[in-house]
């Protein structure tokens, strides 16, 4: 059989690879505690769950929807932004459902992106941000995000005829993996980097609302100028705890808007009604609930950061997301101890390079277990160093 050769540019899909490896382990009777995957263990709250189940119900919700979403989806989404950021919408022309954060921000390369043109994407980087961009048949221009920076990128520093030959900018902040946040500066620079060289910003938002000591995360759309240069991709998975509802919106600048309806239609039949209801309850029923995820998210934080300190790994805990972002122990590459603490501890830990070639030298820990069984990682990887089985 032959098959499409763009699935030959991209490696296996990082988690895909950490499920396997769980399983092999798991079929072996081993207890395997994964911490690379941050899928929240949480379940979604009831307000949400009750709003889907009356919906359902509701046999006008059964038919086709539309991939522009209801009036009242739109209206909630913009009335969340304007209580939220200060963001003024218009629901008409601004605002449209995305069937989650992920699938969002591989359809966009598809309405932005062709072939020869270049995607300037953040490395370390969620890995749709290159996957993504080479499913369209762009070229990459990696961002390095480095640690001396705050892991933000310098957009200074792009060559010049790389960023004039740009076409879309990826951003994520609070950001996956290394957990930094961003300021308005930040995101006033990429407009400007946008309006100099005729460039599309999409700012991937799904940690905004997992935040920690007061801490709130800014819409990239708060910018000056912002949605006359781009679109946000706000996701609803991390901070109501639905990834599996694969619920998100995209808002901002209305031709971008527009352009990702024209593909969707030819993609997908839109999102389910039912779901549109359960996530205009999230958006105002439940709007609080975030805060009540952060302060979960706040303790496991702390409790961890005790147990690396002890251990002796280098940190920087997170003001934002559900992630640690750790340099390994000297004489490790990730890989290297990310084996070692699947294959000794029997924790899993994502290794950095999966999230770009800047990731060399760091392992990224989720926060999306129970308490004890944060403990219990820690614990098992203290353990192990100190038998001497990690030693390099």
């Amino acid at each position: 059989m032959k098959f499409a050769r763009r699935l030959d540019q991209v490696p296996p899909y990082l988690f895909a690879e950490l499920e396997r490896k769980i399983a092999e382990k798991q079929r072996a009777g081993i207890d395997v505690i994964s911490l690379g995957i941050g899928d929240p263990d949480l379940p979604t709250p009831e307000p949400v769950v009750a709003a889907l189940a009356e919906a359902a119900r509701d046999p006008a919700t059964h038919q086709y929807p539309s991939n522009r979403g209801s009036k009242e989806f739109r209206e909630a989404a913009a009335g969340f932004y304007r209580r939220r950021f200060g963001v003024e919408l218009d629901p008409a022309t601004e605002v449209i459902p995305a069937l989650g954060g992920k699938e969002a921000v591989g359809h966009v390369c598809l309405a932005l992106l062709d072939p020869g043109d270049i995607c300037l994407s953040p490395d370390p980087g969620y890995p749709p941000y290159t996957s993504g961009p080479l499913f369209a048949g762009a070229e990459i221009e990696y961002l390095p995000l480095e640690e001396q920076n705050g892991f933000l990128p310098d957009l200074d520093a792009i060559p010049g005829e790389r960023a004039a030959g740009a076409n879309v900018l990826f951003l994520n902040y609070p950001n996956n993996p290394t957990g930094a946040t961003a300021e308005l500066e930040q995101f006033s620079a990429a407009v400007e980097l946008a309006q100099r060289h005729d460039l599309i910003v999409v700012h991937d938002s799904a940690y905004s609302e997992i935040c920690f000591e007061g801490y709130q995360a800014p819409s990239f759309l708060e910018a000056p100028g912002a949605k006359d240069v781009g679109v946000e991709i706000f996701s609803l998975s991390k901070g109501w705890n639905m990834t599996g509802w694969r619920a998100a919106i995209m808002a901002g600048n209305a031709e971008v808007v527009e352009r990702y309806r024209h593909l969707k239609t030819n993609l997908d039949s839109g999102m389910f009604e039912a779901l549109q209801r359960a996530v205009i309850a999230a958006l105002t029923e439940a709007r609080t609930f975030p805060r009540e995820m952060s302060a979960v998210y706040e303790r496991r934080r702390d409790l961890v950061a005790a147990g690396l300190r002890a251990i002796g790994l280098e940190i920087d805990p997170p003001r934002a997301t559900p992630y640690f972002w750790v340099r390994v122990p000297e004489g490790y590459t990730s890989a290297a101890f990310a084996e070692l603490v699947l294959e000794q501890a029997a924790v899993v830990v994502a290794p950095g390079p999966s999230y770009g070639p800047s990731g060399e030298g760091f392992v990224r820990i989720s926060l999306t277990v129970a308490d004890d069984r944060l403990e219990e990682a820690v614990r098992r990887i203290e353990s192990s160093l100190r038998a001497g089985i990690l030693s390099p």
